[in-house]
């Protein structure tokens, strides 16, 4: 048995309430929050916040090969949400560090965030309340949703999710997805294609993809420039997904018709962003999957992952790690 009771420590934004405190607690652990002061970008930082924490329920900030060497004790990094994408996977393996995610908790609010988003900028949103609020009385009409094409990149849970949504408001959809769910297409009459033909026929464009070398600007200038004129591109997935630059200089030109962005390649948004100086662009701080439902179903996953790798257990389904469970041990030998 440990001497004292193992620390657990909250670095994901939005951890200060839900049943993790409960659970990790009747369990036998410590649970605290993150000094939200500190930068967790920073190494040092990250790496003198953690020190003594036999797991962390951790947000986007990176966990580096020198964060995860550099903190014998810690056991577990449990994500609160899908990507781990800012985690050296390979220092994780080597140190005997488990990767867990959250998945299934969330793809309903991600869904629906998406679909608020294209809805809005597809009606004139933020431009409209702008209007209102400085006594500017414009009353502009734009085209109407229903009967417009929906391009999907990425056919997971959050892609099937807004699948559904918007084949029940009317729209057509087409979905880019090497490894589609045939049983889903078939049964919501989805069109696959590739990803040039879906840009140059969507009306909008929605981004359901995981981080990964590969797909780190996917949306780069030239394929912006396939997308069809007068588009809409909606990321709730990974910033990285978009070069920031090459959207913003197409919005500016008029290339595209607007862009609803919840994620961003450096969070928060700089200041300095182009993008902030783009009309047509609603923004929002990562909060895609923050429901009230999600939130509480997250942070209990998060704990009771923490609960079941101490004593003994392996849910397979939210660990991210290559190797098996066999010699795997909370205690280090």
């Amino acid at each position: 048995m440990e001497a004292t009771a193992p620390r657990v420590l909250c670095t994901a934004l939005t951890s200060e309430t839900g049943p993790h405190f409960e659970i990790l607690r009747a369990a036998g652990f410590d649970c605290e929050v993150v000094d939200r002061a500190l930068d967790l970008w920073n190494e040092e930082t990250l790496i003198a916040a953690l020190a003594g924490s036999a797991a962390v329920i951790a947000g986007s900030e990176p966990y580096t090969r020198r964060a995860i060497e550099s903190l014998p004790e810690l056991r577990a990094i449990c994500r609160a949400g899908v990507g781990y994408d800012a985690i050296d996977m390979e220092a994780c393996e080597q140190a005997g560090v488990i990767v867990a995610t959250t998945p299934g908790v969330n793809h309903h609010a991600v869904a629906e965030h998406a679909l608020a988003m294209l809805l809005a900028v597809a009606r004139g949103f933020p431009q409209l309340d702008r209007y209102v609020r400085r006594g500017d009385w414009q009353r502009p009409f734009y085209p109407r949703v229903m009967g417009s094409t929906l391009g999907i990149v990425g056919l997971g849970r959050i892609g099937q999710a807004l699948c559904t949504r918007a084949v029940g408001i009317g729209m057509r959809v087409l979905v880019c997805e090497p490894r589609p769910d045939e049983e889903f297409v078939q049964r919501w009459k989805i069109e696959l294609t590739d990803l040039d033909d879906l840009l140059a026929r969507s009306d909008f464009v929605s981004l359901h993809l995981p981080m990964s070398a590969e797909h780190r600007h996917l949306m780069n200038a030239a394929r912006l420039a396939r997308m069809k004129r007068g588009a809409v591109l909606i990321n709730t997935a990974r910033g990285p997904l978009v070069d920031e630059a090459a959207l913003a200089a197409a919005l500016q030109a008029g290339r595209l018709g607007g862009a609803g962005l919840d994620v961003f390649e450096v969070e928060p948004l700089p200041l300095d962003s182009p993008l902030l100086g783009c009309e047509r662009v609603l923004l929002a701080p990562h909060v895609g999957g923050l429901d009230a439902e999600a939130h509480a179903d997250c942070f209990a996953m998060c704990a009771e992952t923490i609960v079941a790798l101490r004593e003994g257990g392996w849910p397979a389904a939210c660990i991210r790690n290559r190797r098996p469970a066999e010699g795997w041990q909370w205690r280090r030998a």
